[in-house]
């Protein structure tokens, strides 16, 4: 899967694109090319080998044995190399003794399909096709499409939908024909991640682990290749949620994953935290406020839940973490009252009420709503007075009343210590199953002077939330299950019933770090880490929460996106976490808890940013940090 959005190119690891599934070139959703097949005197090359050069390039070789006399190995190598902008080339490499004449034929074909129509399994027939200039052209009332060659066919042949070539190639030698695809009424695709200007700093990792420096690498090319402009104003640049199946934006996803992504530069921050404040609901309405989301599965125990009350929780949160590291102020101004009329819209929706409830009449209270919406008041209070703005005592407390309410009504006592509820019911009962969503208690948010916000939780309640987060109904060896495998309903390729989230096992890990259970926060990162591993370091946004064995793998989960804006984002999360790296731009400092325990043992992180400048952060295997580049006048905080 080659991602560069707003293209994309998907086939099997033979490389041929067969018409069939998903394969094909995409453009914004559609695709524009879905057969592309390739024979060499008249047969399919036998495939050797595939691999992703970049978020954005594949490689497929396949060989031939074109000479009879050349006996059982192959003398011809044919290498696609394929780009997710629509452009292909195919090159032929000839190891024989002798000149041979090469004939070489593409079929070619396209349904215009959408993926959405693809993925419910409702695209039609083949469109026919067109000779068009040196290639063919398909086109019906969705739009067209075009394939040019270079060089030029000696043959199109629109009712069968193929290009024919026919080469000489001397002892030795090689030639190439490059494809271009493109959609009617678009140009080149110019991939946002590709830009001189992308807002994601090209920060490296080095250290004894050998995994940590392709698994930050591959985590900022997936983030690079899910870059989106915001068409009415291109300089904001925001995160796909993922590919294949959810190439647009999605406003919680997108806030969540530029928060985890604020070790490389707020710029990413920026963009989405503009594009999202052009759809902020205004009017004397009782959503005035809100950023609307589309409404998200929640698991067997649980109705869907309102992604845009996250949203709207996230935004103030997001821009108050951001200016800590190193968003300038007029940025911060600018989008200062969104924020706070995201702010106004919590403490209206809350009224006299002590929790926040779900958007619809007598509503569930969700344990991660009120995560959120504590965070978002704390963080909110801290932006509001740091910026000169009224309201931050109000929010300070309902948010001192919501803690001292949810830790009495939501903690559920048992003879293991017990355990937070998933929700509250509309009459007061509580939803007792053990999910992944409890690590947002854990997630309270980045103060000033490098403190972090008070918690839902007590420290008790605390304590045993991180044994259980580290046990093995909750710990599947790979990463954090989305729900407890002893409770009922439980499945492993569960979106929110089962499956390891790699989003929630970040926070998860972040959080446990924090709260000084290391412990824990090791065994989860070491499981994601052996995960990546097993993903060629592109980690999918879930897979199934089976049980780690000595001999197995991860299991893929078939609906998973990948890349996906948090599962790229969770990779930068998860190792800056090692240094535990929290700074105050506004007040000149930053302060660094690492991991004492040094998971993976000394760790040197370099090309991140803080305060608009390059900072660099090494870990030693006795979990000392040190500061290796720093913003001029930035001090360290003990």
């Amino acid at each position: 899967m080659c991602v560069g959005l707003p293209g994309l190119a998907i086939s099997t690891d033979e490389g041929q694109l067969t018409g069939r599934g998903l394969d094909g070139f995409y453009r914004a959703g559609r695709r524009v090319l879905s057969r592309c097949l390739v024979r060499v005197a008249g047969r399919e090359p036998l495939a050797v080998q595939a691999r992703m050069t970049s978020a954005d390039s594949a490689r497929f070789v396949g060989t031939l044995r074109v000479s009879p006399q050349t006996g059982p190995d192959p003398d011809l190598v044919v290498e696609r190399t394929r780009h997710a902008d629509g452009t292909e080339r195919i090159t032929l490499h000839s190891a024989g003794a002798r000149p041979v004449r090469v004939p070489v034929e593409v079929a070619l074909g396209t349904d215009l399909a959408d993926l959405g129509a693809i993925a419910c399994g409702s695209t039609g027939a083949e469109l026919p096709a067109t000779v068009h200039d040196s290639g063919l052209r398909w086109s019906s009332a969705a739009g067209g499409a075009t394939v040019t060659a270079d060089p030029p066919p000696t043959d199109a042949l629109a009712s069968a939908g193929l290009l024919r070539w026919e080469f000489v190639l001397a002892p030795g030698g090689s030639t190439t024909i490059e494809l271009r695809v493109r959609a009617d009424g678009a140009g080149p695709v110019r991939a946002a991640g590709r830009a001189a200007t992308s807002p994601l700093a090209a920060a490296r990792a080095v250290g004894d682990d050998s995994r940590v420096e392709p698994f930050l690498r591959t985590s900022i090319e997936g983030l690079q290749a899910l870059l989106l402009r915001d068409p009415t104003n291109p300089a904001d640049t925001h995160l796909a949620a993922g590919v294949p199946w959810r190439c647009g934006l999605a406003p919680a996803e997108a806030l969540a994953a530029a928060r985890m992504t604020l070790p490389l530069g707020p710029r990413l921050a920026v963009g989405t935290l503009r594009t999202l404040a052009r759809s902020q609901l205004r009017g004397p309405k009782p959503q005035s406020g809100m950023i609307p989301g589309p409404i998200r599965d929640a698991g067997t125990h649980l109705p869907p839940g309102c992604t845009g009350t996250e949203a709207t929780l996230l935004f103030p949160v997001l821009l108050a973490e951001a200016r800590r590291w190193g968003m300038p102020e007029p940025e911060t101004e600018e989008l200062l009252p969104v924020a706070e009329r995201c702010l106004t819209w919590l403490r209206t929706t809350a009224g006299d009420g002590t929790y926040l409830r779900d958007p619809q009449p007598g509503g569930f209270v969700r344990c991660e709503t009120q995560a959120h919406a504590h965070r978002a008041a704390l963080l909110g209070a801290d932006l509001l007075d740091a910026c000169g703005r009224p309201g931050g005592a109000e929010l300070r407390q309902w948010a001192r009343a919501l803690r001292v309410t949810f830790r009495k009504e939501f903690w559920i006592d048992d003879v293991g210590g017990g355990r937070p509820a998933a929700a509250r019911t509309p009459d007061g009962g509580l939803v007792p199953q053990l999910g992944a969503a409890v690590v947002h208690l854990l997630d309270t948010g980045l103060l000033g002077g490098g403190e972090h916000a008070p918690g839902l939780l007590d420290r008790v309640q605390t304590e045993h939330l991180a044994r259980l987060l580290g046990g093995p109904a909750m710990d599947s060896g790979w990463g954090l299950r989305g729900l407890g495998a002893k409770e009922a309903g439980h499945n492993p390729f569960g979106h929110r019933s089962g499956a390891v989230r790699v989003h929630e096992t970040a926070l998860a890990v972040a959080g446990l770090a924090t709260a000084d259970y290391e412990k824990e926060a090791t065994a989860l990162l070491r499981g994601v880490l052996a995960a990546a591993e097993a993903f060629g370091h592109r980690l999918p946004e879930m897979y199934a929460g089976k049980q780690r064995t000595d001999a197995g793998a991860p299991l893929p989960h078939p609906a998973a996106c990948r890349p996906a804006a948090t599962a790229a984002a969770a990779g930068v999360l998860l190792l800056t976490t090692l240094a535990g790296i929290r700074p105050d731009a506004p007040g000149g400092t930053v302060t660094l808890r690492p991991m004492r325990s040094a998971p993976v043992g000394e760790i040197v992180l370099t090309g991140l940013r803080i305060a608009s400048a390059p900072f660099a952060v090494r870990v030693s295997r006795l979990g000392l940090a040190m500061v290796e580049e720093a913003a001029d006048g930035l001090q360290l905080r003990t």
